[in-house]
């Protein structure tokens, strides 16, 4: 089979074709990035979503960034308040929000909704944290003040047992799980808390708002993450960085359900968090293994769930192997394809996986073809950071 021919340019009517070649509709359609910080994917997937938005019906864009820290560009692009320089800075985690084509996305959104009655949303959907974690006092005090009497605390018994956020933000924590205080006699006494008032919530529904049912359920859901995610980074044991990253993807997979609610909406996010397999990693000596946001939410929503999977030619310095995937795919006519998985897979049968000389890089695994529903080529990938 000629490798042309499992392939299309990167344009609306090939995202289109795609999309009508699934067997159903999806309610979230996944967009991989292979790695962080590349120019010109930023730039493909705000054309991507533009496409979907003027074309598919979709509404909602979700982004791997801090899920609370999303509510600001929300707002922003709901009501225009503030400057997009604030949005920028203080609406997203990771430092994306010097990226470019974020800043560029976020325009167009709040553009949009200035023209339109039917309004786009944005949202963050991985927690507040990195490998260290956040306070989780913005989630347990948003969520305190939305509920009504009979409390299970008071705000100030929450602001007493949270004490100074730098106790939880030390980032010490994580190679010196003795410095977290997640699993001390105030940590424990939160996690009860939260949960009765997650479990309040439950029980007041009818009186809240749409909107407050909705950042309710989001602080909700953040406060107890946090609190597990503390609680794992005071252990000691071998088992601690797998439950740590397992625990961000469930926190991911979780808010990606409930942006489902509101669906189609396009997910863009590392490969790893979006994959439909078991994703590894090597941190240091120590390999790691978790069941990924993508699988869990493909658990959950089926073939309502599809994935696109980012992958690369050139990566600065480093040019893929003629006889890898990537390799094969560097032979295509066009800058940036799209693939189509089913047959690709019958088209490199022979291929070797890739080993990347850009740590941050991660390949295209010739195994896993079976479990992408397609694949998102750029020739040549730019590196921003």
């Amino acid at each position: 089979m000629d490798i042309k021919d499992t392939a299309r340019p990167l344009d609306g009517a090939g995202v289109s074709a795609f999309l009508r070649s699934l067997p159903a509709e999806p309610l979230l359609l996944g967009l991989g990035e292979a790695r962080h910080f590349v120019a010109e994917l930023g730039e493909l997937r705000n054309e991507i979503f533009r496409h979907l938005v003027e074309h598919e019906g979709y509404r909602s864009f979700a982004i791997e960034s801090d899920c609370l820290r999303g509510l600001v560009v929300d707002d922003y692009i709901a009501t225009g308040a503030g400057t997009l320089d604030d949005v920028m800075e203080r609406g997203f985690s990771h430092r994306f929000g010097t990226i470019p084509a974020n800043r560029e996305l976020v325009r167009w959104m709040r553009a949009y909704n200035e023209e339109h009655d039917e309004k786009l949303r944005f949202f963050g959907f991985d927690g507040p944290l990195e490998y260290w974690a956040e306070s989780p006092r913005q989630a347990l005090t948003a969520l305190h003040a939305l509920l009504d009497d009979p409390l299970p605390c008071t705000m100030e018994t929450l602001d007493e047992l949270l004490g100074p956020d730098d106790r939880w933000t030390n980032e010490a924590t994580v190679m010196d799980p003795s410095q977290s205080i997640g699993q001390s006699a105030d940590a424990r006494r939160l996690r009860l808390l939260a949960d009765d008032l997650v479990a309040l919530l439950d029980t007041q529904l009818p009186r809240l708002s749409a909107e407050d049912r909705e950042r309710a359920a989001l602080y909700g859901r953040t406060a107890v993450g946090l609190l597990r995610y503390h609680h794992w980074l005071a252990d000691a044991s071998p088992a601690r960085m797998a439950r740590l990253t397992g625990l961000r993807d469930a926190m991911m997979a979780a808010n990606l359900r409930a942006v489902a609610e509101r669906g189609p909406a396009l997910v863009f996010c590392h490969n790893l968090h979006l994959q439909r397999v078991r994703s590894s990693m090597r941190l240091g000596d120590l390999p790691v293994e978790w069941w990924s946001a993508g699988a869990i939410t493909g658990a959950h929503l089926g073939d309502r769930y599809a994935f696109l999977f980012s992958a690369f030619g050139t990566v600065g310095d480093d040019t893929p192997p003629p006889d890898t995937v990537e390799g094969v795919l560097s032979a295509l006519p066009w800058d940036h394809a799209l693939i189509d998985t089913r047959r690709l897979a019958e088209a490199v049968t022979e291929s070797a996986p890739r080993v990347s000389h850009d740590f941050a890089y991660f390949p295209l695994d010739p195994a896993q073809l079976g479990m992408i529903d397609g694949v998102v080529f750029l020739k040549e990938a730019v590196r921003l950071d």
